[in-house]
């Protein structure tokens, strides 16, 4: 009889649990998607289902370069890309507030020309900053990433943080 109480009670809780929530649409600043009205894309990258990335390869001298775009239709031009950080692919939001000018990967912004911006750079240049990121693939899969995040402002001062992107280096 106990058991079967249980149960009952058990269900009963479950049931006013289930519809004594608000409504489920009206999120806080903490429990809602923090997307910014333009968003800032990587053409030429490529991904699956996850940040996108590129391949660089140490054998071919290791270059990497990502253009930062912008929709034209958002009426806005990319001023600058601000700050870059760069790591390994643990990296987020938190890393790129802390940066400073010694812990950033960039030392002056980088200027846009009207909905791109252009990041260039080397595998050599990345371990010269960052000489604890490991560069060198292993074995299996054949390959090791790195990450970079950028802060972008655009014409009328707006500040975005673009989402993560990485270079896969292989051999």
């Amino acid at each position: 009889m106990r058991h079967l109480f249980n149960k009952g009670f058990l269900i009963a809780l479950l049931v006013v649990v289930n519809f004594a929530c608000k409504d489920d649409y009206q999120y806080s600043e903490l429990v809602r998607d923090n997307r910014p009205a333009v968003s800032v894309t990587y053409p030429g990258t490529t991904t699956y289902g996850f940040n996108p990335f590129i391949v660089s390869s140490l054998s071919g001298g290791g270059p990497i370069q990502f253009t930062l775009s912008i929709p034209a239709s958002s009426g806005r031009t990319i001023k600058e890309i601000t700050k870059i950080v760069g790591g390994g692919t643990g990296i987020n939001v938190a890393t790129l507030n802390a940066a400073t000018a010694t812990s950033a990967f960039n030392t002056a912004p980088i200027a846009g020309s009207g909905t791109t911006a252009v990041f260039t750079t080397t595998i050599a240049a990345f371990k010269a900053k960052y000489p604890t990121v490991s560069t060198t693939p292993v074995a299996l899969p054949n390959y090791t990433e790195i990450q970079f995040l950028f802060l972008v402002t655009l014409d009328d001062g707006t500040q975005i943080v673009a989402e993560p992107v990485r270079v896969r280096i292989v051999a």
